[in-house]
């Protein structure tokens, strides 16, 4: 494995330990964050230099500005900030890249905010983290988003699937993105997370249509389902992007999972960067 893109990193640095802890804390739930040495929180010299053991090329962010509403269980308190991404693209072209991780909450001006981030040079597409807006895929307040990603020809990546935390799960439903793939056959979307536990619901968006992807953030590949494992080796072999969702997932964790998968060299590599490169053009 080589040149591996991970299509949602979040924030890596070592003061986002603290905000995990605090998140997880404060909704009493049995998630569990890297802590060991090999997969641990970093600076960027570090997390890079670990990347380039595991086989990885290129991770992209969630990034946001956080609102002064914001809470310790919210999202954007942990996402990286635009002046981050900034620096990391300066100091290391190539290898840390952002998604605008929009709120659907804010009107227009959230539509130009998501405008404006994808002006610079970081941005590569736009991110939706599902369950902190309690909407369907297909509700309006999204679709002038779709609008601008099929207009910039960016994809947008949702997480699919149940809430991590103690948030409604059922807008996370993978069907929900029927009626914006019918609308928007330009956007690409990618519902993360593997969709579970509507996994096979995601595979038939996927399967159905030639927009919808698959995204495997959060699952470390031991866990995957055979249903995704056929997918992978089959029909998907051109719709699956895999992501850590770290730091949930580890690099190095993921690296000697993937290996032991058993995929030929060919759908691997799909997997870990030819298809991310498909999805994310501005990643060349």
């Amino acid at each position: 494995m080589n040149g591996a893109i991970d299509y949602w990193c979040n924030a890596f640095t070592p003061d986002r330990r603290a905000l995990w802890d605090e998140a997880i804390a404060s909704q009493g739930i049995p998630l569990r964050v890297r802590r060991d040495s090999e997969d641990g929180f970093a600076e960027p010299a570090a997390m890079l230099a670990r990347l380039d053991a595991a086989g990885f090329r290129t991770l992209v962010v969630p990034t946001c500005e956080k609102s002064a509403q914001a809470g310790a269980s919210d999202f954007e308190s942990m996402a990286a900030r635009p002046e981050e991404l900034r620096a990391f693209v300066a100091a290391h072209p190539g290898r840390v890249v952002g998604q605008w991780s929009i709120d659907p909450t804010h009107g227009m001006a959230g539509v130009r905010a998501a405008a404006a981030a994808l002006a610079e040079p970081w941005c590569v597409g736009l991110h939706i983290h599902t369950h902190s807006w309690d909407r369907p895929f297909d509700h309006a307040d999204y679709y002038p988003y779709f609008a601008l990603a099929a207009e910039r020809d960016v994809p947008v990546v949702m997480q699919a699937g149940t809430s991590g935390g103690r948030m409604p799960s059922a807008c996370g439903r993978p069907i929900g993105i029927d009626r914006p793939a019918l609308y928007f056959p330009e956007v690409r979307f990618v519902l993360s997370h593997t969709g579970w536990p509507w996994v096979e619901e995601a595979l038939a968006m996927s399967i159905k249509f030639s927009n919808v992807y698959l995204g495997t953030a959060t699952f470390p590949p031991a866990r995957w389902s055979q249903a995704l494992l056929d997918f992978a080796r089959g029909p998907g072999r051109d719709k699956l992007l895999f992501g850590t969702g770290y730091p949930v997932v580890g690099h190095v964790q993921a690296a000697g999972q993937l290996a032991a998968l058993g995929l030929d060299a060919a759908a691997l590599q799909r997997l870990v960067a030819t298809n991310a490169r498909s999805v994310f053009k501005r990643l060349g």
